[in-house]
């Protein structure tokens, strides 16, 4: 799949202006400096789409970014910034959940974890949730251009342990190299048609 539009389209703070149409959705979630901005930006081509920042927690909103016109990215908040003061943590993991339980339209979530790091309890918790609640997602193991690429199945298989899910539903992905890049965009395409 050829990505030949990507453009941003509005931030929700609040659960009522959820957008609730049936265009398909893909999310992305994780912690606040696994590098979610810089997937999307890599994903899209366009270099300052989502934005980036140097200070983790940034995303205190829902962002929607409409691609090809046919199909969104949506950049929710990042979680574990311990800053963060407990209210706005509050807020924001209520609005994440809303989102992920109303949206009528959400194909994936993408589940980021930072390749070099053992999986969080953040991260087992977001699991624990999709699971739950039996949302389709995918763990992306992010900055792989940061390990040797001998190191990479091991840390693939150490994620997959922790997060208990299968080694298959991990994609390696690196923003600065656009690995995995092709794989991503090979799922969006099958799964953006199905109900």
């Amino acid at each position: 799949m050829e990505i030949k539009s990507a453009k941003y389209l509005t931030s929700v703070v609040e659960e009522e202006k959820i957008l609730g149409d049936e265009v398909p959705e893909f999310a992305f979630v994780g912690r606040s400096n696994v590098g979610k901005s810089s997937l999307i930006n890599s994903l899209t081509g366009v270099r300052n789409l989502a934005k980036t920042s140097s200070t983790p927690g940034l995303t205190k909103m829902i962002n929607y970014f409409s691609i090809n016109n046919e199909f969104r990215f949506v950049d929710l908040p990042g979680y574990g910034y311990a800053k963060t003061g407990q209210k706005h943590i509050a807020n924001w993991s209520h609005l994440m959940e809303k989102y992920l339980l109303s949206s009528a339209s959400l194909r994936t979530v993408f589940v980021l974890v930072d390749c070099r790091h053992e999986p969080s309890q953040l991260d087992q918790m977001m699991l624990d949730f999709l699971k739950h609640y039996e949302i389709p997602f995918v763990v992306i193991a992010t900055k792989v251009d940061k390990l040797a690429k001998s190191k990479i199945p091991q840390s693939l298989t150490k994620i997959a342990r922790v997060l208990g899910v299968r080694r298959e539903m991990i994609m390696p992905y690196s923003s600065e190299s656009g690995a995995g890049r092709a794989q991503v965009l090979a799922y969006i395409e099958t799964a953006k048609s199905e109900n």
